[in-house]
């Protein structure tokens, strides 16, 4: 791996990605959208060590120039429209960032004789009826939109390896938290404003709801060995990325709220999960790991600290 094109590098995984693929000496180049956002990959430095590409997903043409202009061997699609009541609300514009971007994204490096893609799809693809864990076997029973526009980006995504033999696999990643995440509508940023703020956290569930939560870092390190699978011969295949544990809501707030020293008391509302969302759901990484050696770093605790010491090193971040 020489040189890497990255979209959604400013995302709370592109962040850690870019930043362990400058450190390896890769060339990193990264599509940006304008008007730019706001982005800890900005603010840290990461950005200017790169070559930013102004464009869209929506722009196969620009994806193309890019790809030769740069010269990249490897891309890491992770650009989606990713919160899932967006989704619900506006099914629409997820569906063309989550679904077109992804088929033009793939027939751009078809064209260009792209060395390795890794896709960034999902643990929702499996929907709510799916046995636990979920394993790359499982059937896709995806209901919701964020959740189906995951799903077909994972199948178109291994029907350009099966048809034009592009060396591609998708990334099937558990829910992701970190350091950088700037959007607090997801639960642990919200949960650290509040610290912060010292105000009590409105949770919109009973809190029993289980995910697999997976920090940033690991996940970008899952990305990086999906990488040289490919080169190792795993293109077309889909590999789940998660810490293979479920927490309900309601631990993951109590836990939070221990390692911030905080006495706030959650405001739980509700029952159950919100419309359009899955109960339960936790994935068995034990394909990546027995191929690659991957497996999380950082467990929920110690990764809830590090995500909580850098807000308060940020306070301005959250708003």
């Amino acid at each position: 791996m020489r040189r890497a094109f990255v979209t959604g590098a400013h995302g709370v995984i592109g962040r850690w990605l870019v930043e362990a693929l400058l450190d390896r000496g890769v060339e990193v180049a990264l599509l940006r959208r304008a008007p730019a956002k706001p982005s800890v990959l900005a603010t840290e430095g990461l950005e200017a060590r790169c070559t930013v590409v102004e464009g869209d997903v929506a722009d196969v043409g620009r994806l193309g120039r890019a790809l030769t202009e740069q010269g990249s061997d490897t891309v890491f699609h992770l650009a989606a429209q990713s919160i899932v009541g967006e989704a619900n609300r506006s099914p629409l514009p997820t569906f063309e960032t989550n679904v077109r971007g992804t088929w033009n994204l793939l027939e751009a490096c078809r064209l260009q004789a792209v060395e390795r893609v890794v896709v960034a799809a999902s643990d929702k693809v499996y929907g709510p009826k799916a046995r636990l864990p979920y394993r790359e076997d499982s059937e896709f029973e995806a209901h919701f939109p964020y959740d189906v526009s995951k799903a077909c980006a994972d199948l178109i995504s291994r029907s350009y390896f099966r048809t034009f033999g592009l060396p591609v696999a998708v990334a099937r990643v558990a829910n992701v938290y970190g350091p950088g995440d700037l959007n607090a509508s997801r639960l642990v940023p919200e949960l650290v404003a509040s610290v912060i703020a010292g105000r009590a956290p409105v949770i919109r569930s009973d809190g029993s709801p289980e995910r697999d939560y997976l920090f940033a870092a690991d996940a970008a390190a899952a990305y990086l060995a999906i990488a040289g699978a490919i080169s190792g011969g795993a293109a077309g295949e889909a590999f789940n990325v998660g810490g293979d544990e479920p927490h309900a809501v309601r631990e993951v707030v109590d836990l939070l709220l221990e390692v911030a020293g905080s006495d706030v008391k959650a405001d739980f509302r509700g029952t159950g999960v919100l419309p359009g969302e899955i109960d339960r759901q936790y994935v068995d990484s034990g394909k990546l790991r027995a191929l690659t050696g991957w497996a999380p770093r950082v467990g929920l605790r110690e990764g809830l600290r590090r995500t909580v010491d850098w807000y308060r090193a940020h306070p301005g971040a959250l708003g």
